[in-house]
């Protein structure tokens, strides 16, 4: 059986471990995809906007990519080019990405969304 849960991560990420380590806790079966080689696609990117209701959401902003991009640059471009930086450079992504059967994105591990999320 295929696992309906999409999870993308980066090994490095204590973060990803952590909502890795819940989602076994929680008997949830998951497909686990490479963040940095296989990042989620424009669509994805482009839903993740409408759910979370701002491309902030998407960034990586403790990391050295983004620092070295600058907030003040990012903040000035167009949600469109914000994603084309995305696709061109995953570790720009805030991670884990998880994209849930129900079509809910979460972003980041908040252990309480994520309860919220898989309760049936």
């Amino acid at each position: 059986m295929e696992a309906s849960v999409k999870i993308f991560s980066y090994s490095r990420c204590g973060t990803c471990r952590k909502a890795i380590d819940w989602l076994n806790e929680n008997k949830i079966e998951y497909q686990l995809v490479d963040i940095i080689n296989c990042p989620p696609s424009r669509q994805v990117f482009v839903e993740a906007i409408k759910q979370l209701g701002d491309r902030k959401y998407l960034l990586n902003t403790s990391g050295k990519s983004y620092r070295t991009i600058g907030s003040d640059t990012i903040k000035k471009m167009s949600d469109n080019d914000v994603i084309k930086l995305l696709l061109s450079d995953s570790k720009l992504i805030k991670r884990p990405f998880l994209i849930h059967p129900n079509g809910d994105i979460l972003v980041g591990f908040k252990k309480i969304a994520w309860e919220n999320s898989f309760r049936s």
